[in-house]
This record gives C-alpha cells, structure tokens and sequence, in this order.
C-alpha cells in the first residue's frame, strides 16, 4: 500500500474504520474549539504493540486527570490498535489516538453534562532515524518554558511546544530544552532529557513539569539492568553545560544525542559512548520485550 494518497490510510473514528480522506469531526466538537482533550503515541516494532500497558496507563491517567471518562475497555483499545495495526502494510508504525471531550453545539467553557468523547486513531510508518542524526547527533538550544502547569497530562494543547520548536528552528537548532522559572530543565519540546556527567546518567525526577516518558522508563530500566548509576534530580542549566552527555528521548525517536547545545559543543560534539552503549542495549531490550508483549 503506498501512503502517497490519504485516501490509502484507514483511520478509526466514533466506532468506524474509513479512509482517512473521508473522516469528519464536527466545528463544534471541544477538541477543535477548546483543545479540550487527550492524545497518545504508541510505537509499533514488527507489527506489535511497544510497552502497550505503559502507554495505557498514560492514557488512562490523562483521561482521569482532565475528567473525561474513559470511553473503552482495555481490551477493546487492544483490539483497536491491532486493527489498525493489521490494515497497514508497515512492519514497524507509530498509533496516534486523540480523544476530546465530545460535541457541543453551544459553546461554552463550561462541558455540558454527559458529553460522548470523540475518538479518532490512526498509524503512519514509524521511519528509523537518520544515518546522519546517529552519526553526529542533533543541536538544541535552551528556552524558557512557557507550558502550562501541568505537564504531566498529554494534552493536545500543544501551541507553547509549537512556538518553541519554531524558535528552535530560526535560530538553527533542531530542538529546545525547557528551563522552568527556577532554572532548572524540564524536557524538550516532546521529548524527556538525560544528561550524563562522570559516567552517571541524570533525568529530572517525574512532576506536574514533564511527561512522564514510557520510553524514558525504559532508559531507566535498561540502566539498572547494566548498572549504570542513574538519579532522578533537579538538572540545572548550568549542569546542561558541562554535561558530557545529553540525549532527547521520546516513543518515536527513542534516544537522539544532542551534540551541541547553544551553539556549543556537547563533551566531544560527538554521540558518545554512554549513548551508544544505550542504544545497543535498547535495540536489545526492544526484542525482549516484544517476545514478552509486555514490559
């Protein structure tokens, strides 16, 4: 199946599988109108599922944490995504789900009662990164960050991360890094970050400041499995600095090096060898995992 032509992809909406050119959302549903709602990504490695209970619980936590009822079974997300899954001819896909708060036809910030989410799903081929990127990493910038206050739920609110992948990119940079008002870095624009220093990995501990990353957790287990020291603690702009090390980790990019940071060099301005020894065992892991179907 080629992707050249919408009209090729299926997508699943409201209950229905249709061609992607044909689905329709209302003007007055409070995802259009409100940006009030929920999204997930979920990664898919020889047509199964990655870390499908993590990314659940994220999506069920999301839900509870912005009221809205969580309108399937889990069993019924499996089957869903599997659908999606097996009407696609890519080995390797990523899932997209956003689910809104439903259709109001009077608008007002206030839901009325007993509103039916919308549920729209779809999968595109999850692509590996690029030769170049793993060969000479990416380049950041820091940003102050502009986010709301509760960036632990994957709202589809998105315009600050927008506006800040935009400067990144008038000012050359591939990314930004995310300094909260106390100085401190929370995550990149849709990614978490990890610095190494002395041989010893570092993320910023879980908070209503970031995401809380399934494939950062990952990189957390993986760490303990070869006894690599981690901390979960405050990382400030000027450790970002003096970082020997710092990586971008997101479900669909997995881990990308930055190289240089503000213009500067990274350690060496090369990946380094922390990186691609997390690499090499992430590659692994992905296998187990998979053969396991679950985490």
């Amino acid at each position: 199946m080629s992707t050249s032509h919408a009209h090729e992809q299926h997508v699943y909406l409201n209950g229905e599988f249709l061609p992607m050119i044909d689905a329709r959302i209302s003007t007055q549903d409070r995802g259009f109108l409100f940006g009030d709602g929920i999204y997930e990504v979920i990664p898919v490695y020889q047509r199964k599922l990655f870390c499908f209970a993590q990314h659940l619980q994220r999506l069920k936590n999301s839900l509870q944490a912005v009221s809205i009822v969580n309108p399937l079974t889990d069993q019924e997300w499996l089957n869903l995504f599997n659908e999606l899954i097996a009407r696609h001819p890519w080995e390797d896909q990523f899932i997209y789900l956003q689910i809104t708060r439903g259709i109001q036809m009077q608008r007002d910030h206030m839901p009325a009662d007993c509103l039916q989410p919308t549920i729209y799903a779809y999968t595109n081929p999850l692509k590996p990164v690029a030769e170049h990127i793993l060969q000479n990493g990416i380049q950041a910038i820091t940003l102050e960050d502009i986010r709301w206050m509760r960036c632990d739920i994957k709202a589809i609110t998105l315009l600050p991360n927008v506006m800040m992948k935009l400067a990144a990119k008038s000012h050359g940079a591939d990314d930004a890094l995310l300094i909260g008002r106390d100085g401190y870095v929370n995550e990149g624009t849709a990614s978490n970050v990890f610095v190494v220093k002395n041989g010893i990995l570092f993320t910023p501990p879980n908070g209503t400041r970031l995401l809380p990353g399934v494939t950062r957790l990952v990189i957390e287990r993986i760490a303990q499995d070869i006894q690599l020291p981690l901390q979960e603690i405050p990382i400030s702009e000027q450790a970002l600095q003096e970082a020997d090390e710092i990586w971008l980790s997101s479900s669909t990019k997995e881990a990308l090096p930055v190289t240089r940071l503000n213009g500067e060099k990274v350690g060496t301005g090369k990946p380094g060898p922390v990186w691609h020894t997390m690499r090499d065992h992430y590659q692994q892991t992905k296998t187990t995992l998979l053969q396991q179907d679950t985490v």
